[in-house]
């Protein structure tokens, strides 16, 4: 089963977060080969929170996978969303062609209820990295879509969902997570 992870950081916990960061990565290191896509999200120069897009058996092991993880467990995080998600891409980050660099990278969120909207991967998918709708903890009710993209500007990223379709979108500048290389 697929989740959508995205924690959001506490407004001041930026040096707490700093001072995790090898905890951070050590814990995602047991995870690899689970890991759809990870990375942090920006404004500015200022992380404000962090993606994670793991495969594991069931929700109880995403939950533990979100609330065991240390800079979560040390208050740097203000919430979690977490939701079941489905991969209509089919590949990991690493996949993407466009490779790790280069281009501007967002995190597109649209939340939303009722009749389903962008179940199918938008013509354009080149720029995609990540891609899929967010679901209800059994699967079967579609939240929204979250999408990992490559685009020129906040605006080209967002037009990646149907317009007036979501409660709310929101775009976060996202980048390729891990240790560096």
């Amino acid at each position: 089963m697929e989740f959508f992870c995205y924690h959001r950081d506490r407004a001041g916990s930026v040096t707490l977060r700093n001072e995790l960061r090898e905890e951070h990565w050590s814990y995602m290191d047991r995870y690899a080969k689970e890991l759809i896509a990870r990375g942090p999200t920006y404004t500015g120069d200022t992380p404000t929170g962090s993606v994670h897009i793991v495969d594991l058996p069931d929700p109880a092991a995403a939950r533990a996978f979100v609330f065991d993880e240390p800079t979560y467990q040390a208050g740097v995080y203000r919430d979690v969303l977490l939701r079941r998600w489905r991969n209509l891409l089919g590949r990991t980050m690493w996949d993407f062609p466009g490779g790790r660099t280069g281009g501007n990278r967002y995190l597109v969120l649209g939340l939303g209820s009722g009749q389903a909207v962008d179940l199918t991967v938008p013509a354009d998918r080149e720029e995609l990295i990540a891609y899929g709708p967010l679901l209800s903890d059994d699967g079967v009710a579609w939240l929204g879509t979250a999408a990992l993209v490559r685009a020129p500007d906040p605006d080209t990223a967002r037009a990646v969902l149907t317009s007036n379709r979501y409660a709310d979108v929101e775009v976060h500048n996202w980048q390729f997570g891990g240790r560096p290389s």
